[in-house]
């Protein structure tokens, strides 16, 4: 796509279902291209930390399973988004039409490519099931990537936890949403030509590879 041309600023869009990787692969390619990683899941989970006016209302979608409604996630964004100077790599968001005509609309910002993360039902419950977090955000998985004392954060000590949301029934629930919602809108940038999947099955490597070669040809 030429994302290092002179005086072109781009927007990168990474979707996926739930544990598709976006976040891993969405922060590495910002760093790889020198654009602003964005990613409404962390900004959900720090407003909802922080117990303010918009982490308290959108806690209970997320306790759920649901999708946070569009208006609470658009202004988070665009509270975090003035603070960005140029392009950027967006994860999470959007994830209907509706957050895509408000990522337009309001906050001024239309994806210049969008990376389609592919991985099987199946695949994403074993992965998403066998999910731990420390609260500073650090991620690991009970098989695929342990930390060297269980249930122990390796870096702060922090214990670790299964998210509310990472339960069986959960996560059933969030791939439901993730078809009706996000696979309308995949669809949608599809026809305006700026989506290239991704097969994201693999080791973590061989996936970013295939990221990597999808955005810079």
């Amino acid at each position: 796509m030429g994302a290092e041309e002179e005086g072109v600023t781009h927007h990168i869009i990474v979707i996926g279902p739930p544990a598709s990787g976006k976040g891993t692969h969405g922060q590495r390619l910002s760093v790889d291209l020198g654009l602003d990683h964005v990613a409404t899941g962390d900004l959900l989970r720090t407003h909802v930390a922080e117990r303010d006016e918009l982490g308290e209302a959108a806690e209970d979608y997320m306790s759920q399973g649901q999708l946070v409604p569009d208006e609470l996630v658009v202004r988070m964004l665009s509270e975090r988004l003035a603070d960005t100077a140029g392009g950027v790599v967006l994860d999470g968001f959007p994830r209907t039409v509706a957050q895509a005509d408000a990522l337009a609309d309001q906050v001024g910002l239309g994806p210049t490519l969008v990376i389609v993360l592919e991985v099987p039902e199946q695949v994403l419950v074993e992965r998403i099931a066998g999910r731990r977090v420390c609260p500073n955000g650090h991620v690991y998985h009970v098989s695929a990537d342990p930390s060297e004392q269980p249930g122990v954060c390796d870096i702060d000590g922090e214990p670790l936890e299964q998210r509310p949301d990472d339960t069986p029934e959960t996560i059933r629930e969030r791939l439901s949403v993730y078809r009706d919602q996000t696979e309308p809108l995949v669809d949608r940038y599809a026809r305006q030509g700026l989506v290239s999947r991704v097969d994201g099955v693999g080791e973590p490597e061989d996936v970013y590879a295939r990221v990597r070669q999808a955005v810079l040809g």
